[in-house]
């Protein structure tokens, strides 16, 4: 089993709204480097949900891979915001895991929060620069923000 973090736009998609869904296709990610995350993700593999672009921004919940990536859909919707012209169905360039809910944290984990714990030094996140929509998570971290967060 791997550990992984995803982030999410709560205006666009918060971990409400999965509660709400039970299950989602993950679109819209267009980073080579967060795509293959993506293709690596496990049925089973836990997910901690972040919101981002919020104020503040943190850990809202836990989810688990539901279903393996597959192509992402919107890739071929010129109507949509994630349309690329060069993806073609024999070729796909993008991919998409379903993630499904399990539960909401009884308090969002605010970033700042996270950044004085130094149980998660080293944690991806937390690092200058990262700006990745999709990160794996160490199993050591995985579990502390899950105590956090309970």
């Amino acid at each position: 089993m791997a550990y992984w973090l995803v982030k999410t736009e709560p205006e666009v998609y918060s971990i409400d709204d999965l509660a709400r869904d039970g299950s989602t296709d993950w679109t819209g990610v267009r980073n080579y480097q967060a795509r293959n995350f993506l293709k690596e993700m496990s049925v089973s593999d836990k997910v901690l949900v972040y919101h981002s672009n919020a104020e503040p921004s943190g850990v809202a919940g836990l989810a688990k891979i539901v279903g393996k990536a597959k192509p992402d859909k919107t890739q071929f919707d010129p109507k949509s915001e994630y349309f690329d012209g060069k993806a073609t169905k024999d070729d796909p360039r993008w991919f998409c895991p379903e993630v499904g809910f399990v539960k909401k944290f009884r308090r969002l984990l605010p970033l700042e929060e996270l950044r004085r714990s130094k149980a998660l030094a080293g944690l991806l996140l937390l690092q200058r620069g990262s700006r990745l929509s999709v990160i794996p998570v160490s199993e050591k971290h995985f579990k502390e923000i899950l105590e956090l967060g309970s």
